[in-house]
């Protein structure tokens, strides 16, 4: 939000103030931004917990696609399935067959119910046709923590919060969730190349409350995508494992009604509930 936002703002010709609303896995701040002025003044940082959460929560005041709309993506974020070094597995087949040889010995981290890792990490378990037992943290610093500590065997991180333990050789990277392997560990296959289609990612972009006028969102979209083409950002963006994601709004939209799919049925399967 801070590094689309400042750049946004000097297109803009005026300053764009970052307001952190925690809480409830992204749902404080989109409410706020759902009750908003549809001016084009308020604006919400639309992430892949939005996807969702529109199934994990059964009592939400809004209906997150019909609420907000969209206005841009910005860029997606690869997780990776990383496990301690003392684990035998070294590949993601090797893993699948020690997790079926070890029924309920195989322990997976995620920094809470319903977060992008958890989800991840189900979705794998339907896929693969393994039992993992979920363990929640507060957090995916402890998960992370219990990681190394052995408490956990595997976890499925964000880039950001794993990559310097695996250039490191403290963590051991088995894949990555994305459908292409990441630039930044380009030797680390992806999960789909052995578990077929699967495909995972956190995901970035800007919404508005619905009935914000077209030619507002036009001209948001259209910036938003200068800032995403100017080859500093795409570096900056690159250092947080980050690939652009640049398109249209109804490009966005779309992308949020097909993981709001997607990820419904994975809640549902897993029996995931908040924290």
């Amino acid at each position: 939000a801070r590094l689309i936002g400042q750049a946004l703002g000097e297109r803009l010709g005026q300053q764009i103030v970052v307001d952190n609303r925690p809480g409830a896995g992204t749902n404080i701040s989109a409410e706020l931004v759902v009750k908003a002025q549809p001016d084009g003044y308020t604006l919400l940082l639309v992430n892949s917990p939005a996807a969702v959460n529109a199934t994990l929560y059964d009592n939400l005041s809004f209906d997150f696609i019909r609420d907000i709309a969209p206005v841009a993506s910005i860029g997606r974020v690869p997780l990776i399935m990383v496990v301690s070094p003392a684990l035998p597995a070294k590949t993601v087949p090797e893993f699948i067959a020690h997790a079926k040889a070890n029924p309920g010995k195989v322990n997976m981290g995620s920094g809470g119910n319903g977060a992008p890792d958890h989800m991840s990490g189900e979705l794998f378990k339907a896929m693969a046709g393994v039992g993992i037992l979920h363990v929640p943290y507060r957090g995916v610093a402890p998960a992370i923590a219990d990681l190394l500590g052995g408490q956990v065997q595997v976890i499925f991180g964000t880039m950001p919060a794993v990559i310097a333990f695996i250039k490191s050789g403290k963590l051991r990277a088995l894949g990555v969730t994305t459908a292409t392997r990441s630039d930044e560990l380009p030797d680390v296959p992806t999960i789909a190349e052995f578990v077929p289609a699967y495909e995972a990612s956190q995901w970035y972009g800007i919404g508005a409350p619905r009935n914000t006028p077209a030619a507002v969102i036009e001209r948001l979209n259209r910036e938003t995508n200068a800032v995403l083409a100017e080859p500093g950002m795409k570096a900056r963006l690159a250092e947080l494992g980050a690939s652009v994601l640049s398109g249209s709004p109804a490009d966005f939209g779309k992308l949020i009604v097909e993981e709001t799919a997607k990820w419904a049925k994975v809640v549902k399967l897993s029996g995931a509930r908040p924290d």
